[in-house]
């Protein structure tokens, strides 16, 4: 069986942005739970959980509050995943819809730099792994062999890409269980939980930071379950991602919360370095920096594959295709992984700090984006989408849907006197102490967007495939 799924996987993907036929839909919503827990658990995930604790937070309040932000934002992440098996696109294309077929371009280029960054970011990380495990001091070095195994994984596509996620789950049970044994071994960790009053503003940072971590998963969550068959259920698909993303984050975040509660600027100077330490002896310490590796890979070519899609969402839309060749393909995937590795070569030496202000500016351009689309698809459309129209400038959804757009950038303008960023501190946030611009813009949008989109939507009275794509009929 092993085997088998490692055949599977080698084959080269030939789908890129249009609707999966039914006849080459597989597997069970069982991979949407491998695939998203397999992809938080890595080091990125630990990052953002210390990022908590070292911005001020006891690691008691920071762990309750990552908890909270996780389930918060995994319930609208795993919406996003639902939609996969019904409309068999990827998420961006569905975002059509909503925006037009030109109007989408607008979210999608924020798409693109977001996935460069955690790319980016991510490639520092997984690089100083490949460095401990090659013994090379040379950090290009690093980035440039994982970016190369990037690129290998995600033009192979999205069977290895699966079978990747489920090998960075097993490994990740087994590395971070003996990680936190480990811990709880050289520390006595219960004398630095506990030990600081609760604060409301940094609480709320750790909410923001887990959620922020699942939010930015949406533009590109569907793109894992399109493949499900029609019939999976939207309640199980949901479930599965929810359960994934939840438990494989929050289970890397409380380990570098604690991490960052015990070890302070041991950790801060050297995460990648600090964790080998941790492992012990040489030969579990490069066993654990595999774990690092794996882990990465699995998210990293999501990245590069979502950033793909992305491209190739935004230029079709302008020249009418649905498809592109696999060289075609295959190039997209490349040159976007070599410029996810030139940022990551000429990374800031303050990441902690950049990191942080990353992912929060991100909550500010995609909680309204989250918003419409799913506000659109569950309550406006019910799950009724002219897939043809998506494609045709001149069908249904029209070039430019000026409701939606302006209800995107009021969402995002919304949310500047809440914001609490490096370069600017909100007066809001001032006086509240803690930084709810995500908040603000989740629900201002789904205020203001829903009466509106009610009288000005066109949705099919049904689900409208291309024709040939489904067994039954081209309507469904």
């Amino acid at each position: 069986m092993a085997h088998e799924q490692l055949d599977a996987g080698a084959s080269i993907e030939r789908r890129t942005i249009e609707v999966i036929p039914d006849a080459e839909r597989h597997g069970t919503p069982v991979n949407q739970f491998t695939l998203w827990f397999g992809a938080n658990m890595q080091i990125t995930a630990i990052v953002d959980g210390a990022l908590a604790v070292v911005f001020g937070a006891d690691a008691l309040w920071a762990i309750v509050g990552l908890l909270i932000g996780n389930i918060l934002g995994g319930v609208v992440m795993a919406l996003h995943s639902a939609q996969g098996p019904r409309l068999g696109l990827p998420q961006m294309i569905s975002s059509r819809a909503q925006f037009g077929v030109f109007g989408a371009v607008l979210p999608l280029l924020l798409v693109i730099v977001m996935y460069l960054g955690f790319a980016a970011t991510g490639t520092v990380l997984a690089g100083q792994a490949v460095n401990k495990i090659l013994h090379i001091d040379n950090a290009t070095v690093g980035i440039l062999v994982f970016g190369a195994l990037t690129a290998v994984v995600a033009v192979t596509g999205y069977r290895l890409i699966h079978v990747v996620g489920r090998i960075a789950t097993v490994v990740g049970v087994v590395g971070f269980s003996y990680l936190a044994v480990r811990l709880f071994t050289e520390y006595d960790v219960s004398s630095y939980v506990g030990v600081k009053p609760f604060e409301m503003a940094t609480f709320v940072l750790a909410i923001s930071l887990g959620a922020g971590w699942q939010l930015t998963f949406g533009p590109y969550v569907a793109d894992y379950s399109r493949y499900l068959p029609r019939s999976t259920s939207d309640r199980t698909t949901f479930l599965a991602t929810f359960a994934g993303t939840v438990l494989g984050s929050q289970w890397s975040m409380t380990f570098g919360a604690l991490v960052a509660a015990v070890a302070g600027k041991a950790f801060l100077g050297n995460q990648v370095g600090f964790i080998g330490d941790l492992a012990g002896p040489a030969v579990l310490a490069l066993l654990i920096y595999l774990v690092i590796v794996v882990g990465k890979l699995t998210v990293n070519c999501l990245n590069a594959y979502g950033g793909f899609m992305s491209i190739l969402t935004s230029v079709t839309a302008f020249n009418g295709q649905s498809r592109t060749t696999p060289f075609a393909r295959a190039a997209y995937i490349v040159g976007f992984t070599a410029v996810s590795m030139l940022v990551a070569i000429g990374a800031s030496a303050d990441f902690l700090g950049n990191f942080k202000n990353f992912v929060l500016t991100l909550l500010m351009v995609f909680t309204p984006w989250s918003a419409i689309n799913l506000i659109d698809y569950y309550l406006i459309s019910r799950e009724r989408i002219d897939i043809p129209a998506l494609y045709d400038p001149d069908g249904r959804y029209g070039r430019w849907n000026s409701t939606a757009l302006a209800c995107y950038t009021l969402g995002v303008l919304a949310q500047i006197p809440f914001l609490a960023q490096q370069l600017y501190t909100g007066p809001v946030t001032e006086m509240l102490g803690a930084d709810i611009s995500w908040i603000v813009g989740i629900v201002f949008t789904a205020a203001i967007y829903y009466p509106l989109a009610r009288r000005t939507s066109n949705p099919p009275d049904r689900m409208i495939y291309p024709t040939g794509t489904v067994h039954t009929a081209a309507q469904v």
